[in-house]
């Protein structure tokens, strides 16, 4: 049975060990998670704190609102935060903190901040999602972080060529992937560690990066601090944060959260048959996307010219256009593009909407990328609520 995503092959035993292990796992997690809840320490219900919505308190996920995407940068203190175990217990000092490269290499590397400091400083300007950003709109509902429209944000990383520090350690020939791993712990030892990969095509690109800033400050605790792996165009599962540790494998990594979670069906999958198919593969690329970021959800606004703002990305695709519907999808209209064009970053948009009579308006946008592809009414049902890229909707009412 393939796996998809590298050339390892595993039997059916092996793939229901590692899915039991993933379940128990997951079973522990939210067992620790409920105690935290019983204590007080987890929210529940999503609270607005103004610059992040809260969904998660311990560890703490929270996502940004929509109305902050009419900025073509999204500041670090409004930029959604994510993780499965919050930042490391104790913060380590810069002074102390190592990077190690090991595994299919000539010769492993320590490296100090100080090192990577004094390489080639590169900056990229991209739009960074959580894999599960819109999993709430699922219908059935998935089970995860209840993101709805704000775990994604635009942000100019700055650090240096993960392949400079590839090649300064010499790779070996029958290296295929690079694996990351960060200075976060579970919260009990039986919990996996969040250990990722990514094929070596991707980490030796000129774009990917180890960032230490963001937006020209100093990399935040919250966003991986003091180092973070950047990989322009792909979801935020492959951005380890609090790296310490790169090993080259042959095979993707084996863990949890390489082969069990992030993970994709290759075939249309029904919610009665989940976790029957055996043919997945890792979520990586971003697909087309795009969003209303005001007027707001359940504004209401004037029988006059009202502008209609949002954002587009499209992952390592270039967005080619935005369209816009006021009748449930039966006509569109393009929106315009403002500002600047980056490889990686979105577009944002924009659409001068002259109501015609008071009452309730669905506000609809679509976008489509250079393969042509177009941003679908909803998205393909998948066990784990990911990549989820229907049409954004706003509801406003036009005042009288």
């Amino acid at each position: 049975m393939s796996l998809g995503g590298s050339d390892s092959i595993v039997s059916r035993r092996t793939w229901l060990k590692r899915l039991l292990a993933g379940i128990a796992a997951a079973r522990l997690l939210a067992e620790t998670r409920l105690k935290s809840a019983a204590a007080g320490e987890v929210g529940d219900i999503p609270r607005d704190t103004g610059p992040l919505t809260i969904r998660v308190t311990r560890p703490f996920d929270a996502e940004t609102p929509a109305r902050e995407f009419v900025s073509f940068f999204t500041p670090n203190h409004r930029f959604f935060v994510r993780s499965h175990f919050g930042p490391p217990p104790e913060r380590i000092a810069e002074a102390e903190w190592r990077l190690r490269i090991d595994g299919l290499v000539e010769a492993a590397k320590e490296l100090t901040l100080g090192d990577i400091r004094q390489m080639e400083a590169v900056t990229v300007t991209a739009v960074l999602q959580c894999s599960g950003n819109g999993r709430a709109f699922y219908r059935p509902r998935i089970p995860g972080v209840q993101w709805e429209r704000g775990a994604v944000g635009n942000a100019q990383w700055t650090g240096v060529r993960l392949r400079g520090i590839l090649r300064q350690a010499g790779i070996r020939k029958n290296a295929r992937h690079v694996q990351f791993q960060g200075a976060d712990r579970p919260p009990v030892p039986s919990v996996p560690l969040f250990t990722r990969s990514i094929p070596l095509g991707k980490a030796l690109h000129p774009d990917t990066l180890l960032a230490y800033e963001m937006n020209g400050r100093p990399l935040p605790l919250l966003h991986g601090a003091p180092l973070r792996v950047i990989t322009p165009g792909w979801m935020a599962d492959s951005c380890t944060k609090w790296l310490t540790d790169i090993t080259l494998l042959s095979e993707e990594s084996d863990g949890y959260y390489m082969r069990t979670a992030y993970r994709l069906p290759l075939d249309p999958i029904e919610p009665a048959m989940a976790g029957e198919s055996d043919r997945t593969r890792p979520v990586e690329a971003m697909v087309v996307k795009s969003l209303i970021a005001a007027p707001p959800e359940g504004a209401t606004v004037p029988l006059a010219p009202v502008m209609i703002q949002g954002a587009a990305w499209g992952g390592e695709s270039k967005i080619l256009s935005v369209e816009v519907s006021l009748d449930e999808g039966k006509n569109w209209q393009t929106a315009r593009f403002v500002g600047e064009e980056h490889p990686y970053a979105w577009r944002q948009w924009q659409l001068v909407w002259t109501p015609r009579a008071p009452g309730p308006v669905s506000i609809l946008c679509r976008a489509t990328d250079e393969t042509g592809t177009v941003q679908p009414l909803a998205s393909p049902w998948n066990p784990g609520g990911f990549l989820w890229n229907g049409w954004d909707r706003v509801t406003v009412t036009v005042g009288g």
